[in-house]
């Protein structure tokens, strides 16, 4: 439990220096964007159904149309990122791939022809989704009650999914969240991972029984 506790401090560091550094490129990338009257967006965001577009999936996310825009999609990301994070980088790294690709691959069929599509709204939707869903497929208590929580305070962005709002990539919000949930399900912890097997058990002291209690929450 002590090692465990130990991994999971470890990987919440990662995870927090990951998001800094994320934060750090895209507002990065806007100052240089803006100073280019966006130019970059316009040359790097991804456009339907052109074949010499395809490498753009993996850069319209950090390319966005105005500071209104980034600012809606910073905070956010920052916080279901960690939280997809927190429990292992390589998963997350797994999972970001599967959402970046859902995202673009979806905007690329069926997105109207030439509209630039850009934004990290799709990453947001995704991580959504795959916090959610792996609190449930693993039976994590933490990370379930985590996932109602940011269900709850960030339902109102589901209508995010719809076309309903001129101007806004409803197919890179629907292809994210499909990404999310797809890299949940694809990365959920087996049977195997969750039952490993335990040393014979010490008596309890004060340390170890708080390490227990942690443990079963899922921590």
């Amino acid at each position: 439990m002590a090692s465990r506790m130990t991994r999971l401090l470890s990987d919440s560091r990662d995870a927090l220096f990951t998001m800094l550094g994320l934060q750090a490129v895209i507002w990065s990338v806007q100052v240089v964007n803006w100073l280019d009257d966006y130019g970059l967006s316009q040359e790097f965001g991804l456009r339907s159904e052109r074949i010499g577009d395809l490498p753009e999936i993996f850069t319209s996310p950090f390319l966005h149309f105005g500071w209104d825009h980034i600012a809606a999609n910073a905070w956010p990301l920052f916080l279901l990122g960690f939280l997809s994070a927190y429990r292992g980088m390589k998963k997350f790294l797994l999972a970001s791939l599967v959402i970046t690709m859902s995202d673009g691959l979806l905007v690329w069929l069926l997105e109207s022809p030439n509209t630039v599509t850009a934004g990290a709204s799709g990453l947001v939707y995704g991580y959504l989704g795959y916090v959610v869903l792996r609190g449930v497929l693993d039976r994590n208590v933490l990370d379930a009650a985590v996932g109602i929580v940011i269900a709850a305070v960030y339902s109102t962005i589901l209508i995010g999914v719809l076309p309903v709002t001129p101007g806004v990539s409803w197919l890179g919000h629907l292809g994210g969240l499909i990404g999310g949930l797809a890299a949940a399900f694809l990365l959920r912890s087996r049977p195997a991972e969750q039952r490993a097997p335990k040393p014979a058990a010490a008596p309890d002291s004060p340390g170890s029984a708080l390490l227990k209690q942690l443990d079963e929450l899922g921590l």
